[in-house]
């Protein structure tokens, strides 16, 4: 019964979650980006397009734009993902027209730029950390990426250039501009909000002062390190590699220890991709 219950409450509280983040999108869209005729990408800036033009109410266009998407998405990637993905869409068009007509809470455009960019991105990484997508050009993309030379995020960035490009013609090129700073404010906002400020970082520090640097990690980070036989292929010189793994807020400061006794040491820093995480989380907390 506890699993049948676990599971329940993980459904749960990913549908939870995908309500919120739907509406956040909607306040970061109708509070924040569309009274200053700034626009967001994909599907979304589209819709907001054809809303000025036509007068028709925004959440009308983003569920009839996203839904041939959607179909797609269940045939070529999966039940769940079209699934999550049609039921936040139905969330965001339904929010967005209740927020229609709240007027704006600021005339300023860049504060609005800002905060509607922050906004949305924590309500897209909300949903995307939760199993479903807001955009139908991020399906599109994961098709397209399996027959093409073209990763997904060139794919949707080529996307997103074409329809903010557009909007230079409907809202004026500085709205255009300020819907391009928006829409890399909401780009980042979503990867710290997909991957968390705690995201671990795999460190990997060659010096001839490893011994000095591994135990002022110890003692400074209270991390645990692994050092890894290592050779020079040119020298023949061995040594031991420092390997070490952290959240990325303690990476300014690791630099800063390898710096102070060796400011030649060469530093390699990668994201834990993969299973690996499970151990990283383990060796931070």
């Amino acid at each position: 019964m506890t699993k049948k219950y676990n599971d329940i409450w993980v459904k749960a509280s990913r549908i939870l979650f995908m309500i919120i983040g739907s509406i956040l999108v909607a306040v970061g869209l109708e509070i924040f980006l569309i009274p200053n005729n700034i626009i967001d990408g994909g599907m979304t800036g589209i819709s907001i397009m054809a809303s000025y033009l036509t007068k028709v109410q925004l959440g009308v266009f983003t569920f009839l734009f996203n839904l041939p998407f959607v179909i797609i998405g269940y045939r070529q990637i999966g039940k769940t993902f079209a699934i999550s993905t049609i039921f936040s869409v139905i969330c965001l068009s339904v929010v967005v027209t209740l927020l229609h007509p709240v007027p704006g809470i600021t005339q300023d455009v860049l504060l609005a730029t800002i905060f509607g960019g922050i906004i949305i991105g924590v309500g897209v990484g909300l949903i995307i950390r939760n199993g479903g997508s807001l955009d139908g050009t991020e399906i599109v993309a994961i098709i397209l990426e399996k027959r093409t030379a073209f990763s997904i995020g060139e794919i949707v960035m080529f996307f997103n250039l074409f329809i903010l490009g557009t909007s230079g013609f409907i809202f004026g090129w500085d709205r255009a501009m300020y819907s391009l700073i928006a829409y890399f404010i909401a780009f980042k906002t979503i990867d710290i909000t997909v991957e968390g400020l705690n995201e671990s970082k795999a460190v990997i520090i060659v010096s001839d002062k490893n011994n000095e640097i591994s135990e002022a990690i110890m003692a400074r980070l209270g991390r645990g390190i692994t050092l890894l036989d290592g050779k020079g292929a040119y020298s023949g010189t061995e040594t031991n590699v420092i390997y070490v793994v952290l959240s990325r807020l303690e990476i300014a400061k690791l630099k800063n220890i390898v710096h102070g006794f060796d400011e030649d040491a060469l530093v390699t820093i990668t994201s834990v991709e993969g299973t690996g995480k499970k151990y990283a989380k383990k060796a931070i907390h």
